[in-house]
Parts: C-alpha cells; structure tokens; sequence
C-alpha cells in the first residue's frame, strides 16, 4: 500500500495552534521529522505518521491532552485547504459532503476500505454521518479533531446544534471533561461505530457561504491537486517526477531510476508492466509533453528544445518529433 500523506496546511495549523499553547515549534518537527521547509507551501504533502508525532509531540509539549478536541474546535478547513472552501461554495450539506469525500485525501489520506470515508445513514432510529476509517483507535487524536471541527464549525456556521450525539470507538480519556465543553452534546465512548447523530435539517440544509461561481474554480484547482496526488502514488508517477529533472543530461537510464527509489531494475519492470507500461514508453512520451511545451511557447529553439529533452543531436529529436506528431519541430513552433 502506498505510503499516506496529509496536506502540509494541516500540519502547519496543528504546529502554529500548538505554538500558540505554549509548545516548542522546533521541538514538535524535530520529533516529527518534519523539515520546516515543507510547510511552507500548504498543498505539500508530508507523511501521515509525521502528522501523528506531530500530534503527539503538540500535547505533550503544550501540557494539553486534549490538544486535538481544541484544535478541531478552533480549526476553520477553509483557510487551511481547498476542501473547506469548496465545502463552503456547496449548494446543501449533502452537495458538501460529497465534496469532502471526494476530495478528502488532499486533506488527510486515511485507510476506509471499499467505504467512502464519510456515509450518511440511519440506524436505531438516528440519522448518522459515520466515519468509516478502519482501526481509528490507533489514532484516536483523529477521531477527535475531526469530530470536533465538524460539531463546532456546523454550530458557527448555523447558529444552532445540528449535531445531537456522537459516538466514539475509544475509551473515554482523562479529558473527558473537554468532551463536554468542547461537543456540548453527549458522547458515548467505547462504540461500535464513530459517527455523529445529525439533526434531520441536515439533509436539506443550505451551504453557500462562499459564492457559488466559486465552486467551479476551486473545484479545478482541487481536481489538479488530486491528479498530482494520485499520480505520486503510481510508479510511474514517481519514475516522471525523477526523469523531469534529468531530461537535459541525457543521463536518463532505467538503472539510475531504479536505485534512486531504491529498487532493483527487474522490480522496476515488474511495477511498470502491472500499471500497463514500460520505462521507455515513459520516457518518450515525457519527452514528447516536454518538446510540445518547449516549442508552443517560442522562447527556445528547435536545437535548444533538443537539448532540453535529452537529445545529443537535433536530427535525432526531429525524427523523434515528427513520430509523435507526424509534423517537423520547425514547423511545431512556426505553428
């Protein structure tokens, strides 16, 4: 399984918030592994168990146990993703809803199964939001900011209690009493399930608190994100994003890659031929996205346009070319 990642503004809000109670900044990403540079654009992505130390580095070191409820009760998704935004530029909470599963994972991969990661249902007579990540108790701190950032953001936004109970798979904590204050509903710990009993309003409530012409540029923004996400878990998304910088050297060899993510070059193959492609197939159409790119904006050369895509000699990249194409380089760039 691919390794799980969280989105750096989600890192870096848990690290300022904590900051601001008192814990060491450098102190939490030194025991995180977290490089303060990789914070510094919020759509970076750092790995889900740094996030975790991260976490528990915060409660330690800011002397708060319940540091996640008082992060999720304070934390607004919407200025630390696109997620938020494009929740708050939903038409009703079912439309944002099924935004947040669908972009989910640019805020925080988590392991659900086959299972969306939020699912609306009813059972006993309740109207349930279940969350439906697999082993929660491992990480519990999840459950709780989540859970807290849901109830507490529903109630700024709505001025009333759309949420009515909560169920926990955890054991009650020492902090329970923030439970209380934080939720202001009640909690049932040691549940079978986690989910939060909703008030029947939700399934009409409207949203909107964005403008809806919004919707549609943040959602091609989110969109983007995801691809690059997605792409950085294949093969040959890793493979592309290791060739990109190597291009104009030449130095392009499948064995070169290979070691550098640390695998043999029959593994390598293996890997690619299970995606449906092979290492040289990647490189030529990497080269024929980077030529086109070159040569559409005019500010290179033909022979320059070569260079930059590995080749030693412009003969050799125009015959290249024109097998991608069926056209010329020269007549790519006049065009």
């Amino acid at each position: 399984m691919a390794e799980l990642t969280v989105a750096a503004g989600l890192a870096r809000g848990l690290l300022r918030f904590a900051a601001a109670k008192g814990a060491n900044e450098a102190a939490m990403l030194k025991r995180a592994g977290i490089d303060p540079a990789d914070l510094a654009d919020q759509d970076n992505r750092v790995p889900f168990e740094s996030y975790v130390k991260l976490m528990r580095a915060g409660k330690e070191l800011a002397n708060d146990p319940a540091l996640p409820l008082h992060y999720g009760e304070m934390d607004d998704l919407a200025e630390i993703s696109v997620v938020g935004l494009i929740g708050q530029a939903s038409e009703t909470f079912m439309d944002a809803l099924a935004q947040l599963n669908r972009y989910n994972g640019l805020v925080i991969e988590v392991d659900t199964g086959p299972a969306s990661r939020f699912q609306v249902v009813r059972e006993g007579g309740e109207l349930l939001l279940r969350d439906n990540r697999t082993n929660p108790n491992d990480f519990p701190e999840l459950t709780e900011s989540t859970f807290a950032r849901m109830t507490c953001g529903g109630r700024r936004f709505t001025k009333t209690e759309i949420v009515k109970k909560i169920y926990v798979t955890h054991e009650a904590p020492a902090h329970r009493a923030e439970y209380e204050r934080v939720l202001k509903v009640p909690v049932v710990f040691a549940s079978e399930k986690n989910a939060l009993v909703l008030d029947e309003i939700w399934l009409t409530h409207k949203m909107a608190i964005q403008p809806r012409y919004v919707f549609g540029i943040l959602s091609e923004h989110a969109e983007r994100l995801l691809k690059n996400l997605q792409a950085s878990k294949t093969t040959r998304g890793r493979v592309e994003s290791l060739l990109m910088p190597l291009l104009h050297t030449g130095d392009v060899s499948m064995d070169a890659i290979a070691t550098t993510m640390a695998m043999s070059r029959q593994t390598l193959f293996r890997k690619l031929k299970a995606e449906g492609t092979t290492y040289e197939k990647i490189l030529d159409d990497l080269r024929h996205q980077i030529a086109l790119h070159y040569l559409s904006g005019k500010k290179v050369s033909v022979n320059e346009t070569a260079y930059l895509v590995g080749f030693s000699e412009a003969a050799a990249f125009s015959r290249a070319f024109k097998r991608w194409t069926g056209k010329s380089p020269r007549d790519a760039r006049s065009a």
